[in-house]
């Protein structure tokens, strides 16, 4: 086992509660300590510690890493896309207000490594849709890309500046059952595996022929602890990697689901969320990352559909 310390923050989210688990499995159950506003998810009683904590509050969050001895942070703590958008100043306030305090008790008390993720949201309708680059224009339309885009230049800043050690992916939209997505534009992928299989028949609030960007819950926890676990001189990227697994549309995920449930249906009804995910890619190129740290993605539309099928 490893001597680390590791605070989890937003641990009962989406990727929060899966990724809290596989580094409590990784480090020992005691060496990780969840922390979230909510209530203790239910995946997570019993299997170490938990402490409420707003990560909001500055002084609560800089008593309990000195508390814990933490060496590691992984902020997962934010407010997503769709939600963003009805309430713009509160999310750039969250979004960003979080990622400064970790960072600054990362610079004060020279904390081993942090994490915090970005995502597709950074890019807007002027990027390449086909395998988004690495380096390209990034000019986000929601307050989400905007608090993303802002944060990745503060990880930067903050390494070049300071010498912290933080890292951080491009997660495309993550297809989970474990735990329910928080308001994302790519939800419908988790939604329409719930609604095939209770009700075979579900309405998409994007259309049909949308392509974007997915991965399949096992592989950003994967690739998120792979990149942690990677020797600092292979990062080259101190913003944020792009990261892909598949790719698909609204279409595509349905005929994939007749193939086990043949009488399940789909209908489109796009809402506000269609002009998000336009202005966003179909596709990522993540060939540094691949190359970097030798990332490489295990699950692709078919495998994910069954696993999920499988599991709800």
């Amino acid at each position: 086992m490893k001597k680390d310390k590791i605070l989890v923050i937003g641990a009962c989210g989406q990727i929060g509660v899966e990724l809290t688990l596989a580094l409590r499995k990784m480090y020992g159950d005691a060496n990780v300590v969840a922390s979230d506003l909510r209530e203790e998810h239910e995946l997570l009683k019993g299997t170490g510690p938990y402490v409420s904590l707003d990560v909001m509050n500055k002084e609560m969050l800089h008593v309990l890493i000195i508390r814990h001895n933490i060496t590691q942070v992984y902020l997962l703590a934010a407010i997503l896309s769709a939600t963003g958008e009805k309430n713009p100043l509160l999310a750039w306030h969250i979004n960003m207000q979080s990622l400064l305090n970790v960072l600054d008790i990362a610079k004060e008390e020279n904390i081993d490594k942090v994490y915090w993720p970005s995502s597709i949201a950074v890019f807007g309708p002027n990027s390449p849709m086909q395998d988004t680059p690495q380096h390209t224009i990034i000019e986000p339309t929601t307050i989400y890309g905007i608090s993303k885009f802002a944060g990745e230049r503060w990880c930067e800043y903050y390494n070049h500046r300071y010498g912290v050690d933080v890292r951080s992916l491009r997660y495309p939209g993550l297809i989970s059952y474990k735990s329910a997505p928080g308001g994302g534009t790519t939800d419908y992928a988790v939604e329409i595996f719930h609604e095939a299989k209770e009700h075979k028949k579900y309405t998409s609030f994007l259309s049909e022929n949308t392509y974007l960007p997915m991965m399949y819950m096992p592989d950003a926890i994967r690739a998120t602890i792979e990149l942690m676990e990677a020797d600092a001189s292979k990062i080259s990227v101190r913003s944020a990697y792009n990261l892909s697994g598949m790719s698909f549309s609204p279409k595509e995920i349905a005929a994939e689901i007749k193939k086990h449930i043949p009488e399940f249906t789909i209908s489109y009804e796009p809402d506000y969320r269609q002009q998000i995910a336009d202005g966003w890619p179909n596709s990522m190129d993540d060939s540094l990352a691949r190359a970097d740290w030798g990332w490489k993605h295990e699950y692709d539309l078919e495998k994910m559909t069954a696993d999920m099928l499988k599991n709800i």
